[in-house]
């Protein structure tokens, strides 16, 4: 079992930035891969940055330039920095993990909400 839990969330206005933090625990030593996702309402739930346990990082498009993942291996932590921040990024961001190096994220955190006025 893996436990999943984020934090960092809240209200910004446009052009501000946040960063999210993630931390998983428990059965943790096959983790390979961990994302953010996210989802806004009406919308289905979307990929925003994965790191891989080596480091290799993978953005959305929509985010690419203003967002930046990073990872603590031996913390087994995750953050996202989000810089210039546009009222379209508003949604619930969740941290995924994959913890067998399966390629599948099997782990997911219970969402903290991000909310960006214009």
């Amino acid at each position: 079992q893996v436990e999943v839990v984020e934090s960092g969330g809240g209200l910004v206005q446009a052009g501000e930035s946040l960063k999210l933090t993630c931390a998983a625990s428990g059965s943790v030593n096959s983790i390979n891969t961990m994302a953010w996702y996210r989802q806004a309402p009406g919308n289905e739930r979307e990929l925003v940055a994965s790191v891989t346990k080596v480091g290799s990082t993978n953005y959305a498009d929509s985010v690419k330039g203003r967002f930046t993942i990073s990872r603590d291996t031996l913390r087994n932590t995750i953050y996202l920095q989000m810089n210039n921040l546009k009222p379209e990024d508003t949604a619930v961001y969740y941290c995924a993990v994959d913890s067998l190096g399966s390629h599948e994220f099997d782990y997911w955190g219970q969402g903290t909400q991000v909310t960006v006025s214009s």
